[in-house]
């Protein structure tokens, strides 16, 4: 994880980032009724933890919660990979599957 995220000095814990209205599709919440917990990896992406992207993609990332950029994360979980974006104007962000995308 890279450590250069902005940090809120009154709350360290407080997301790097606004998520906007958070979705998800019917297929992750048919994953989320077989055990998936995706709060945890939508947790994790709104830390600045990308989860499973390249280097490249990563800087990207965290050069994009400053300059307003969409944010991508991706994770391999136990019942496969799932995304998380958050779009640029930080309206909302989707957890998806790859495939749905």
């Amino acid at each position: 994880m890279d450590t250069n995220l902005p940090m809120n000095s009154q709350d360290p814990f407080a997301p790097a980032f606004e998520l906007g209205t958070v979705v998800a599709t019917r297929a992750i919440m048919a994953l989320a009724e077989r055990g998936l917990m995706w709060e945890l990896y939508l947790s994790q992406h709104a830390s600045g933890d990308w989860g499973d992207v390249s280097v490249e993609d990563s800087r990207a990332n965290t050069g994009g919660i400053a300059c307003g950029d969409r944010l991508l994360s991706a994770f391999n979980t136990p019942l496969g990979r799932i995304w998380i974006i958050t779009e640029a104007d930080r309206s909302s962000t989707c957890i998806l599957l790859p495939e749905e995308y």
